[in-house]
């Protein structure tokens, strides 16, 4: 006879998210019992406190919304984990702010020690000037200095930076990457794409003490967010994919991953990869193998995302890889079992894409693949895209990576470089009516992790004071409950986490509780809402009350 056990938690007098687009709340359940770290019963509160013991911990919601733990499916986590501990410069209005922050840390520093940070975008600001080698040259003449925009795909270095890394008048751009020079041909200080590893390399790698450290403190933090999956992605040319990897291991083998992870492979590393027969799915019930990350192109603040038409003020932008060897490194993976990702952006990368997996699902039919890729391959980000391409990809197996809380801080860029072309950029609703799946991510550190300004994004295409009145070309909008899935049930699906994303008896007990009802109550009532309570395994791991 199979042992019983009481419930170890009981959730009451709460509102339950369906999955269910059509019927969003669970219309006859207000309560979940939870055992051994999963949903064992929903129903009614005086039937879940009814199966409640002696020492079943219950815990009255008072009408808060139980929704599945939000996974977000792009994260930098290893970047983002290191980089909260350098400067922040999200929030800032001014280049004369920026400087300020650098000049008062190198206050705080011994001479020659590193001063970094990430976040700044010039786009928001009431003059929009970039910081160049010579202004943080008067900011901190002793220290050497990297600053990351907001995107990553643009950094600014100092003279102590651009010494440190070898970089003069003589150094030649690196493939897939520029090093901006005045008309004297000497650094401005601005690097692009793959030219910021050249700074990068000249800085010492941090300790595996200090990465672990880093992580527990991260995870913490994405649980007051609500958040229980990740996929952690690598950045182009990836050197810390190991040392990330490592320490999750470690997490893992020590029973501390309080976190699902699907970690990413770097795509330069693909016959390595191959080569020791890793397969996209492989690992335990907290971390496995996700996707290998390849990118076609930049991002559209450094004007590197690869467009069809010139910018307003810039050229094309470029392709980060040969598109040919690129569709050659997507079979070879999809051969061997390995899931891809690929980085697009702008809109000709998102059209070079599409033709690239329209053309493996026309070579798949000519060869055997005895167990295919465990996962949809995808393409990331799908930032700009033509109404013509957007077609395409209903006829594909592929899943589609989306960042609401990024088109926030593009707006003001997007109407600026290509004008009434933002039309077609961070098109959810055209996008989701593929059929095709739909996640939500954060890029972190591009966006704060907080899935919930996404989800007010997405759904109003406003900024969280309410602007643009009508919305940001509102035709894209789409609705609460969508955008919920997109962060919950969606990647669950896509990465084949069938006990995962949805409210259920057997599912996991990786639950967030939110303070308001947002699929009931208006969304501009989204930004004021938080995160209450965060359950991972059936453990409480952040609550409020």
């Amino acid at each position: 006879m199979q042992e019983k056990h009481c419930p170890e938690i009981v959730l009451h007098n709460a509102n339950l998210a369906s999955g269910n687009t059509n019927t969003p709340i669970l219309p006859t359940a207000d309560a979940l019992a939870l055992c051994r770290g999963r949903i064992i019963a929903l129903g009614s509160s005086d039937d879940m406190l009814h199966l409640a013991g002696p020492d079943t911990q219950k815990i009255d919601l008072d009408g808060r919304l139980i929704v599945p733990g939000f996974f977000d499916s792009h994260i930098h986590f290893y970047e983002w984990a290191l980089k909260r501990r350098d400067l922040q410069l999200d929030d800032l209005a001014s280049l004369e702010e920026l400087l300020a922050r650098v000049q008062n840390s190198a206050q705080n520093l011994a001479p020659g020690q590193w001063i970094m940070g990430q976040g700044w975008n010039e786009t928001e600001w009431s003059v929009p000037r970039q910081p160049s080698r010579q202004s943080l040259d008067q900011a901190a003449p002793d220290h050497p200095v990297l600053l990351w925009r907001c995107d990553l795909h643009m950094a600014v270095a100092n003279s102590a930076a651009l010494r440190l890394a070898g970089i003069d008048n003589t150094t030649p751009d690196p493939p897939e990457g520029r090093i901006e020079r005045d008309e004297a041909g000497e650094p401005t200080g601005v690097l692009r794409e793959l030219a910021i590893n050249l700074v990068r390399r000249a800085i010492d790698a941090p300790t595996a003490a200090r990465v672990t450290d880093a992580f527990a403190d991260g995870i913490k933090a994405l649980h007051r967010w609500g958040i229980t999956s990740i996929q952690d992605i690598r950045l182009m040319a990836d050197s810390d994919g190991a040392s990330s990897f490592q320490c999750f291991q470690q997490l893992d083998q020590d029973g501390q991953l309080d976190l699902r992870c699907w970690m990413s492979l770097p795509g330069h590393q693909l016959e390595d990869i191959i080569g020791l027969g890793l397969r996209s799915g492989f690992g335990s019930d907290c971390l496995r193998i996700g996707h290998i990350k390849f990118f076609s192109d930049g991002g559209m603040g450094a004007r590197t995302a690869w467009m069809i038409d010139p910018y307003l003020d810039a050229e094309r932008g470029m392709p980060l890889m040969d598109m040919q060897l690129l569709a050659r490194d997507i079979e070879k993976a999809d051969r061997a079992g390995l899931s891809v990702m690929v980085h697009a952006i702008g809109d000709r990368a998102n059209r070079e894409i599409i033709s690239l997996f329209e053309d493996l699902a026309e070579k798949r039919k000519t060869y055997p693949t005895p167990l295919p890729p465990a996962f949809r391959h995808r393409i990331e980000h799908v930032q700009m895209i033509r109404p013509e391409d957007v077609k395409r990809i209903g006829t594909l197996n592929l899943a589609l990576n989306v960042t609401p809380a990024n088109m926030i801080l593009d707006i003001n860029l997007i109407d600026r470089i290509v004008a009434e072309k933002g039309q077609w950029a961070y098109a959810f609703r055209q996008l989701i009516d593929t059929g095709a799946p739909v996640m939500f991510s954060s890029d972190c550190p591009v966006c704060s992790p907080d899935p919930l300004p996404a989800i007010h994004a997405a759904v109003t295409r406003q900024r969280p004071d309410g602007t643009p009145e009508q919305g940001w070309y509102p035709k894209a909008r789409i609705s609460v409950a969508e955008a919920l899935n997109a962060y919950t049930s969606v990647p669950a699906a896509v990465h084949n986490a069938s006990n995962l994303g949805a409210i259920a008896p057997g599912n996991r007990a990786d639950l967030a509780v939110l303070s308001t009802n947002i699929l009931n109550d208006p969304p501009s009532s989204i930004p004021g809402t938080q995160v209450d309570m965060t359950l991972f395994d059936g453990r409480i791991v952040h609550r409020l009350f």
